[in-house]
């Protein structure tokens, strides 16, 4: 099945459009100016891009897609991710993990999610592993999780600083990112230890340490939550000025005046002339929003949504915090360098065609996963298996 969207500004590609992209079964096969790909004797869906941009699909490296929280019981465990939860909110790319809960939930059981929501029509990765040290893995060692398992790209989300972490010390720490970086060396994969960080007063120091103690690269770790304080958020321009890798965390605006929000963090990254390369934005969907007082007792629960993580892409373009191409590069190109997910991120030749079509108002009309056309016009095209 050949589709061909002419006439379309593109952001993500090497030139801006207008152009036309030819798309062969899950890939774009050309991107050329307007008017010069011609097809004949096939059949060719055609999509009129006239005053429409197209970006590549949104990779959300942080999805808890079965369902995260737990934290206030049974009963405050988070429903699992839908199809269309991604797709109306134009991601196609999501890393699975698990979060505080590896008791009731386990890392096979993330796979099969995995496999699952692959088979309806997204791409899928996962993290092997969860909140605590040691943690559970599916094969018995997280350097053997990611070199025989093909959906597992890393370890995480493991937390530090944070009370419901299981409070390892340094060496435990170091331990897993070198079993990260040889199980990814061993599996052609990024191996990346993704940590969680909480609200603790050590932030990011096992971080430094690592630079300062070990031989292990910059490169092997990332932060995530890094904008849920000040403190914390101090210590991650350093990490970035340092080579770091840092992942923000999209959300509600805050509500508290210590939380940074997405756009005070982009901007300050931006002014302060780091390189927005080495910035990821995630939703932590399906994941808990737990709020503790000074006591550490649960006093409010919410469910994080990817709709934060679509607004949010939006809005850093509306109040020209990010061009385009810097939104893009947040929001999909540099979690797939990142991360090593092959033929994602970018609207080339050879690529796959994970495509967002968007009109002038920043609004969602079309959405492609692998070649597939899931919205069409602003409607969603196809549903989840057990959608009613």
């Amino acid at each position: 099945m050949f589709t061909l969207i002419k006439n379309i500004k593109t952001a993500g590609s090497n030139s801006p459009g207008p152009n036309d992209l030819l798309l062969a079964g899950d890939r774009i096969v050309a991107v050329e100016k307007s008017g010069q790909v011609k097809i004949e004797g096939l059949e060719v869906k055609t999509v009129e891009g006239d005053e429409l941009i197209a970006v590549p699909g949104l990779i959300d490296p942080h999805v808890h897609i079965l369902g995260g929280g737990g934290e206030g019981g049974p009963a405050t465990r988070a429903p699992e991710l839908r199809l269309e939860d991604s797709l109306g909110c134009g991601v196609t790319t999501v890393i699975g993990c698990l979060g505080t809960d590896s008791i009731t939930r386990h890392p096979s059981s993330l796979l099969a999610k995995a496999r699952a929501l692959e088979i309806e029509g997204l791409s899928t990765w996962i993290y092997t592993g969860a909140y605590n040290l040691p943690t559970p893995t599916l094969t018995g060692s997280v350097r053997s999780d990611i070199a025989l398992i093909d959906k597992v790209i890393g370890a995480g989300e493991i937390a530090i600083s944070d009370h419901r972490s299981s409070q390892p010390t340094f060496e435990e720490f170091l331990r897993l990112v070198a079993e990260c970086r040889v199980g990814g060396m061993l599996g052609g994969k990024a191996g990346v230890a993704h940590f969680h960080l909480g609200d603790g007063r050590r932030g990011l120091e096992y971080f430094f340490r690592m630079l300062e103690e070990s031989e292990l690269p910059v490169t092997q770790v990332i932060a995530t939550h890094v904008n849920r304080n000040r403190h914390l958020f101090s210590q991650a321009l350093e990490w970035i000025r340092r080579g770091g890798y840092v992942d923000l965390t999209c959300g509600p605006e805050p509500s508290d005046p210590d939380e940074v929000s997405l756009t005070e963090a982009l901007g300050q990254i931006k002014s302060l002339g780091l390189p927005l390369t080495r910035v990821t934005a995630s939703s932590d969907a399906n994941g808990s929003l737990p709020v503790f007082d000074k006591q550490g007792q649960l006093v409010a629960l919410t469910v994080a949504s990817q709709k934060d993580f679509l607004r949010s892409f939006r809005e850093m373009m509306r109040k020209k915090i990010l061009t385009v191409e810097e939104a893009v590069a947040v929001f999909s190109t540099n979690a797939a360098e990142f991360y090593k997910l092959p033929g994602k991120g970018k609207l080339l030749p050879g690529y796959e065609a994970d495509i967002l079509l968007l009109d002038d108002s920043l609004q969602l009309k079309y959405v492609f996963c692998r070649g597939r056309m899931m919205m069409e016009d602003g409607q969603l095209k196809v549903h989840g298996t057990f959608t009613l």
